[in-house]
């Protein structure tokens, strides 16, 4: 009787479960976004996908993906997606074997140069790096060849392709440029460019007026100026090489199909819409574009290959050493 009474009894429990806790999945994400974007993300995946609990890991992406590799070096496979910075990584994680390859259908919103062919990772937004000015600086640059005028001799901050992964991919675009090219970072040096730090620093000195002039990733600079710091964004006219926060999904989960869905949410004009409340541009074409921001008509993206980036990495690094440093 007892025996009977503790089955009956769990039964009648079991029945009473709302369905979405009797089949819960658990997904588990590690990204790059700062915890406030990467919070409002997953409170907007649950929401739409009340069967699905997203267990979340933050860090930088070099920090993240070290994390990453030495998990994956001893086997486990923790994560069923990435959302991290840039494509470069993105690639390498695509040559080691470790991704998904998935064709999700908003892949026809996207633009191709924003995911790759084999639909191992998609961009979810344009982090773009253009030129930031102090309101009482006396010039005002429009495009990258005036930083390497004589005017603007030891007046402009960047931050280091040897510290930043964003610097990285921007030496890599402009260096590819026929009208840039590596003389074009040698003539930056010529004329005492400071290179250093990350974005942040670049910020600190321009929003302070240290240095009146710098490179710096545009949403930085456009939300500073938005409270108030006298200082601008230009979107210069050759063109702006850009870091699209990518979304993979890890080939080891066990969880695909709650993977495909979180993919599919960020790649939707909900999840989209989303990028936009957060003061980025959004990836899609046909979403607006964040306050401050101008048209994407004014807006012009340099070329860029990531595969050809991550083969030239180290050889580009060892280059803008040698031009800074040496």
């Amino acid at each position: 009787m007892k025996l009977k009474y503790g089955l009956s009894t769990l039964l009648a429990v079991s029945f009473t479960l709302p369905l979405s806790a009797q089949t819960m999945e658990t997904l588990t994400l590690y990204t790059s976004q700062p915890n406030k974007d990467a919070q409002l993300t997953v409170d907007a995946f649950e929401k739409q996908n009340p069967d699905i609990k997203v267990d979340w890991v933050r860090d930088g992406t070099t920090k993240l993906m070290t994390k990453l590799r030495a998990e994956l070096s001893s086997g486990v496979v923790k994560p069923d997606v990435l959302l991290i910075a840039d494509s470069v990584t993105m690639e390498s994680m695509v040559v080691d074997d470790y991704l998904y390859a998935y064709n999700s259908p908003f892949k026809k919103d996207y633009e191709p140069a924003l995911y790759n062919e084999k639909g191992f990772y998609y961009g979810t937004k344009l982090i773009t790096t253009g030129i930031v000015r102090h309101s009482r600086a006396p010039e005002r640059p429009l495009d990258w060849h005036d930083l390497a005028h004589a005017e603007y001799r030891n007046q402009v901050a960047m931050p280091s392709p040897l510290y930043s992964g964003a610097a990285l991919i921007h030496l890599a675009t402009l260096t590819e440029d026929n009208g840039l090219g590596w003389h074009y970072y040698e003539q930056l040096h010529t004329n005492k460019v400071m290179a250093q730090g990350g974005n942040g620093g670049v910020l600190k000195a321009v929003s302070s007026g240290s240095k009146p002039y710098g490179v710096i990733v545009d949403f930085l600079a456009i939300r500073e100026a938005k409270k108030g710091s006298p200082i601008e964004f230009i979107f210069p006219k050759t063109g702006v090489s850009m870091v699209t926060e990518p979304v993979a999904i890890m080939k080891g989960s066990k969880n695909k199909e709650a993977a495909k869905r979180f993919v599919d949410f960020v790649l939707s004009k909900q999840g989209q819409q989303l990028v936009l409340d957060q003061g980025y541009l959004p990836a899609r074409s046909d979403m607006p574009v964040p306050d401050g921001f101008p048209s994407r008509a004014e807006i012009k993206l340099m070329p860029f290959n990531a595969a050809k980036t991550l083969e030239n990495n180290a050889v580009n690094k060892a280059r803008f050493s040698a031009i800074f440093e040496g």
